[in-house]
């Protein structure tokens, strides 16, 4: 298995500062964001971690993570030149999976759960993909999934009126075919290569299961959300939070 951590993007969001910093790097309690996908990434035991960010941001992000050594890791770093959309930036993996399944988790989202069983099972599942959702209370915000007799019935971007409250969340595994599925794919609105419309793919070749985190999770990519994941980070439970990701990452 190996670990893929999307760490590009404008952060348009966070402007203006994320014109002189990847918003990856902005603090969330005692660490960087993007420390917090890469212990999640050690914790299930995934060491073969590729990071993808923008050209503006690569210098930034390889002086703070260096070859993945301090982490008793193991990094590799990619460029995406232009802002694509986060299935553009995927296909840039192709090379470094190869035959082998993925973890990717966007650099932006931030959770307490264990992925490793997660991770185990699918490791065993011959093909297909597998989609992480959270029960939240704005899904109108976020990817929506549809459940129905234990499966997903449907995906929608965004919709005005949600048929659940399950967001699909930045945390997502697949199998080689990904790549492919990419290859089908034609811009959206907006332009970009959407997520949604590659686990649309696996949706309708009935090749996509999911797991339900039930922790706390939180998509870091507003000022709102940072204040919020920074309550959190220093609350009790986020403290001790912390700890866990120190030892994940044999931070001292």
């Amino acid at each position: 298995m190996k670990g893929i951590i999307l760490a590009g993007g404008t952060g348009s969001r966070l402007s203006p500062l994320t014109k002189v910093i990847n918003k990856h790097l902005f603090p969330i309690g005692k660490f960087p964001m993007i420390y917090y996908p890469i212990a999640k990434m050690r914790e299930c035991g995934i060491n073969n971690v590729l990071i993808i960010t923008g050209k503006n941001s690569a210098d930034s992000l390889i002086s703070l993570l260096g070859s993945g050594a301090e982490f008793q890791m193991e990094f590799s770093y990619r460029v995406q030149e232009e802002s694509g959309g986060i299935a553009h930036a995927l296909s840039l993996a192709e090379p470094f999976v190869g035959s082998e399944h993925s973890l990717v988790i966007l650099g932006d989202n931030i959770f307490t759960d264990n992925l490793r069983e997660c991770v185990t099972a699918f490791e065993k599942q011959p093909f297909g993909a597998k989609i992480l959702i959270k029960s939240v209370s704005d899904p109108e915000r976020y990817g929506v999934a549809e459940i129905k007799d234990g499966q997903i019935k449907s995906l929608e971007e965004k919709p005005k009126s949600p048929k659940t409250n399950y967001c699909v969340t930045g945390i997502y595994l697949y199998d080689n075919q990904v790549f492919e599925n990419i290859r089908k794919l034609q811009p959206s609105t907006r332009g970009e290569l959407e997520i949604t419309d590659v686990n649309k793919e696996y949706l309708q070749s009935s090749a996509l299961t999911f797991d339900i985190l039930n922790g706390w999770w939180i998509d870091a990519g507003t000022w709102e959300a940072i204040h919020e994941a920074n309550q959190y980070l220093w609350s009790k439970a986020g403290l001790a939070f912390g700890a866990t990701v120190c030892h994940n990452l044999a931070i001292q």
